[in-house]
């Protein structure tokens, strides 16, 4: 039996769209599904009808959202996790010194334990997603790690050598005043969390061309990114059977990433 990994940020909770990305949701069906930005979502409504769409029981046992602290703004743009098997072991990271917002980290049974981490990164500098990449290394057991199952699901804010950025990209960045990537655009996070042993699916078993999850138009220069991302252990990434962008349209302002293991 496969097991459907999504990671997929509704932007601003998903606001009048959201009727949209509950008919998406339940046309995909993930049964591991993790959302970022679920700004509003206190009350539990949003999250309900998320399980609802997956026909996923409405439970603590099913359905998780990971407060995040909130920012200067006074918004909280939390984490929510909905999965079809099971979860236990849930830990909510959210310590305003190292994170942005929040890691979710749970354990599911899916042929095996399979340990889980769902996040969002810091969207404004790399310096202060490193950190954070940094915090997560600080949470795993490497030997468990090497010998396990684990996922790490999420929107990392941050730039992988490993997609086909074109050559100028730095020139654009800088024509569109895109900082957050830095000057020259900086690898940090993603060689950190590669370096851990995390690898990533899409380049390792794409089940089409597409690579982009975030288009991005400023100051009249439209660039591509990626910088959502299901990364899998070394033992997971052994049941990986494929790996996928979905194109949402305007459903957000970006497309979902999933992972298909056995």
């Amino acid at each position: 039996m496969s097991l459907k990994v999504m990671t997929f940020n509704v932007l601003q909770g998903g606001e009048e769209r959201f009727d949209d990305i509950a008919t998406f949701l339940s046309r995909a069906s993930p049964d591991v599904l993790v959302l970022q930005e679920c700004l509003g979502w206190e009350d539990g409504g949003r999250l309900r009808r998320v399980a609802e769409a997956l026909d996923v029981p409405q439970d603590d046992a099913h359905v998780v959202l990971g407060q995040s602290r909130s920012r200067p703004s006074g918004r909280s743009y939390h984490v929510a996790v909905v999965s079809r098997p099971p979860l236990r072991s849930l830990r909510i990271h959210n310590d305003r010194h190292f994170l942005g917002h929040c890691i979710v980290e749970c354990e599911l049974e899916a042929n095996g334990p399979v340990t889980l981490f769902g996040t969002h990164f810091d969207a404004h500098h790399e310096r202060l997603r490193y950190v954070e990449a940094r915090y997560l290394r600080s949470l795993i057991d490497p030997a468990k790690f090497r010998d396990g199952q684990y996922l790490l699901a999420g929107d990392l804010n941050s730039l992988s050598r490993r997609d086909p950025y074109p050559v100028d990209l730095e020139d654009r960045l800088r024509r569109a005043g895109t900082d957050k990537y830095g000057h020259p655009p900086r690898f940090d996070v993603i060689d950190d969390v590669e370096d851990f042993g995390w690898v990533d699916t899409l380049p390792t078993r794409a089940g089409s061309t597409k690579w982009v999850t975030a288009r991005r138009n400023r100051g009249g220069v439209t660039i591509d990114y990626r910088t959502d991302y299901v990364f899998a252990s070394p033992r997971m990434v052994e049941r990986l059977l494929s790996s996928e962008v979905i194109d949402v349209g305007d459903t957000s302002d970006h497309n979902p990433l999933v992972a298909t293991f056995r």
